[in-house]
């Protein structure tokens, strides 16, 4: 299903509340831009979504199996310094 989701389109939870919008997957994740990256010390960070927590790609849409807060906690962070 992840050769399915696109640049640009808007990642969900399953409860509809909006968790990022894609840069572009990479490594079996999807990499979040770093405008849905939030604040303090997340600003300025890539964050990624596990590929397993897709539940369906639906037109411009990536919605995930985990509601949006539940999923933000599963994100892990990039600085483009190393993991």
């Amino acid at each position: 299903m992840l050769d399915r989701i696109k640049e640009h389109m808007e990642v969900i939870g399953a409860d509809g509340v909006h968790v990022g919008t894609v840069d572009r997957v990479e490594g079996g994740r999807i990499k979040l831009t770093k405008k849905d990256s939030g604040e303090g010390h997340h600003q300025g960070h890539h964050h990624f979504i596990p590929g397993g927590l897709v539940a369906e790609v639906e037109g411009d849409k990536v919605r995930l199996s985990a509601n949006g807060d539940v999923a933000v906690s599963f994100e892990e962070e990039n600085d483009g310094r190393g993991a």
